[in-house]
C-alpha cells in the first residue's frame, strides 16, 4: 500500500480542474509514464508516445500546472526533466458520483486501467520471450478473474486486506535485489442480477478460474 504522502487524493468539489486535466488521454499516459520508469524529458516520452516534442512539453506543464508532475534534477543545463509528484491518484467513489463530470471521469480512468493491463501483457510477453524476466517469475505470473458472491461489508473488507498484504510485502521486498516492478491491478466491480426482459441490462459475463 503506498503512504499517504505518496497519494494525491481528489476531491471533486474542490479539484474541479484538475480532473479536467487528467481526462486527456496523452497527460494520463505521460504521469503513468513517469511513474511507472522516473523521470524524463519531454523529447524522452515523445519518442515513447510516437507525439512530438512540443506536444509532450505542453501537456507536461499542464500537469505541473495541477501539481501532478514538476521539475525533477536536470543531468545538464540543456534539459529539462519531469518526475510525477506522487506515486498514486485515488479518491473516494461516493464524493464521484455526486455530479456528472465526476462519474465521468471515474469511467474514464478505469477503463485507462484496463488498457494499462493490456499494454503490460504486451510488455510482460515480450520480456519473457526475449529473456529479460527469468524462469522464475513465469509461475507466479498470471491473471484471475473470478466471479465472487460478496456483502458489500464483505467486499471492502477483501479490499482492506489486500491493502495491508501489499504494504508488508513491498516494504519486505524493499531492499532484495531480486525484486522487480509488478503490475498489480485489482477490480472489485458488483453486477446487479441479470435480467433477460430488461432492455437496458448488460449481457451476462463468465469466468474461467485461473488455477495456477
Amino acid at each position: 500500500m503506498v503512504g499517504e504522502e505518496h497519494k494525491r487524493v481528489l476531491d471533486p468539489e474542490h479539484d474541479a480542474a484538475a480532473l479536467k486535466a487528467l481526462t486527456h488521454p496523452l497527460r494520463i499516459r505521460l504521469l503513468g509514464l513517469l511513474r511507472q520508469d522516473g523521470p524524463a524529458t519531454a523529447s524522452e516520452l515523445a519518442v515513447r508516445t510516437g507525439e512530438t516534442s512540443a506536444s509532450t512539453s505542453y501537456h507536461l506543464r499542464v500537469l505541473a500546472k495541477y501539481a501532478f508532475v514538476a521539475e525533477a534534477e536536470h543531468r545538464d543545463r540543456r534539459e529539462r526533466r519531469w518526475r510525477a509528484v506522487h506515486l498514486v491518484t485515488s479518491w473516494s467513489n461516493k464524493a464521484m458520483d455526486a455530479a456528472p463530470q465526476s462519474r465521468a471521469f471515474v469511467s474514464f480512468a478505469r477503463r485507462r486501467q484496463i488498457e494499462h493491463l493490456e499494454a503490460s501483457l504486451v510488455r510482460h510477453e515480450a520480456d519473457v520471450a526475449a529473456g529479460r524476466l527469468g524462469q522464475e517469475w513465469l509461475e507466479p505470473s498470471d491473471i484471475t478473474d473470478l466471479l465472487l458472491r460478496l456483502t458489500p461489508e464483505s467486499l471492502t473488507e477483501l479490499r482492506q486486506v489486500l491493502d495491508r498484504k501489499v504494504e508488508e510485502l513491498t516494504t519486505r521486498d524493499a531492499g532484495d535485489p531480486r525484486a522487480a516492478q509488478v503490475v498489480f491491478l485489482i477490480a472489485g466491480l458488483p453486477l446487479a442480477p441479470y435480467d433477460p426482459l430488461d432492455p437496458d441490462a448488460s449481457v451476462p459475463v463468465s469466468a474461467d478460474e485461473d488455477a495456477s
